[in-house]
């Protein structure tokens, strides 16, 4: 009897090891076609997160599947996310990248937003930084302040007041600035086009947009860096950008500009909205209901990017000095990326209607 029970038992974990075992080998995506979607256009600095992590993610996993980014952009990003709560797991073929843009409309209780950041499966996350820059008539009136600035009508091409754009629509409202945002773009790349054109005379990028588009102009002497918006220390603290070290960080030139003050509920909303569009700028999902072990399969091929001995190289020259993340440390980079102090979204809520109309109140 006790002969039987045990070769149950045997039989039974034996089966269950095979079980398991083919399940780790079903992760094979030889001969696939991975889509990594992006709801922006193909010009901005998600499109260059993207393209930048797609090869060496396509390394990585079983198989060495072709990444293909695809761009669905439109309504500031929230098209694409609309469209990807709709989906469901089938094949772990499926990949999705937000930004900061996604991710403040839904902080903002949009009511365009029909996503649910719980329902989907971070993989990667990664900061990101952000460098704002005149055109060459004003930049020669920026002395590491913006005290010679407020005189000056500014255009700037906006893809909407609840994106990231958010972030330096305020810091230049902080610092007196009189900027004007002409909304509907598709993307940060098209806004710097309308630089490029003289149909904006201030722009900002996100680093990778701006080491690879916004550089050359700087170094052609047809645009003028203002500041970077900075990064956080260990202790919470904005200090300058490691990937920018030699301009100043938007703290640094709000207290050298009369009027603009480093504390208080502006500052303090500016701050929450910072670390929550830049800090955690940038995530890859897959799909509600996607198992375990296709979730498990995407976090340990990107953790080998992060780990490959030439990645930190790479990455300062396309994306940036900034942090990756994956596993547990992805799921906990989404929570602070989509959460802020009350107080601070309530101030948010309070400018964009008395500057440019936007009521999320109802």
């Amino acid at each position: 009897m006790k002969l039987s029970k045990l070769k149950v038992a045997l039989t039974a974990g034996l089966t269950a090891v095979a079980i398991s075992s083919s399940v780790n080998a079903a992760v094979d995506f030889s001969g696939k076609t991975i889509e990594w979607v992006i709801p922006f256009s193909e010009t901005g600095g998600s499109a260059k997160w993207a393209n930048f992590f797609a090869p060496l993610l396509s390394e990585q996993l079983p198989g060495k599947p072709t990444v293909v980014v695809k761009f669905m952009p439109g309504a500031g990003s929230t098209k694409g996310a609309n469209w990807f709560q709709e989906q469901k797991h089938s094949d772990g073929t499926l990949l999705f990248g937000t930004s900061g843009s996604t991710q403040f409309p839904y902080l903002l209780e949009d009511p365009r937003v029909r996503y649910e950041y719980n329902d989907w499966n971070a993989v990667m996350a990664s900061g990101t930084g952000g460098v704002a820059y005149l055109n060459a008539k004003d930049g020669k009136k920026f002395d590491g302040s913006a005290n010679n600035l407020k005189g000056v009508d500014f255009i700037y091409g906006s893809q909407g007041a609840t994106t990231l754009d958010l972030v330096p629509l305020l810091a230049w409202k902080m610092l007196g600035m009189n900027v004007e945002p002409v909304f509907g773009i598709k993307g940060r790349g098209d806004g710097r086009l309308m630089f490029e054109r003289g149909e904006a005379t201030i722009d900002y990028q996100t680093s990778s947009s701006y080491i690879k588009g916004s550089a050359p102009l700087v170094e052609a002497g047809s645009a003028v860096p203002m500041m970077s918006w900075g990064a956080l220390d260990e202790n919470g603290n904005i200090v300058r950008d490691p990937t920018f070290p030699e301009m100043p960080s938007f703290k640094e030139v709000c207290e050298a500009t009369v009027g603009c003050e480093t504390s208080g509920d502006d500052w303090e909303a500016w701050k929450a909205f910072f670390i929550s569009g830049f800090a955690v700028q940038k995530l890859a999902f897959l799909p509600a209901g996607t198992p375990q072990d296709v979730i498990d399969t995407y976090s340990k091929a990107f953790d080998a990017v992060r780990k490959h001995p030439d990645f930190a190289k790479l990455a300062a020259k396309h994306v940036g000095k900034y942090d990756v993340f994956v596993g547990k440390g992805a799921e906990k980079a989404l929570k602070n990326a989509t959460s802020a102090p009350k107080s601070a979204k309530q101030n948010v809520k309070a400018w964009l209607k008395n500057d440019y109309g936007v009521d999320l109140s109802k």
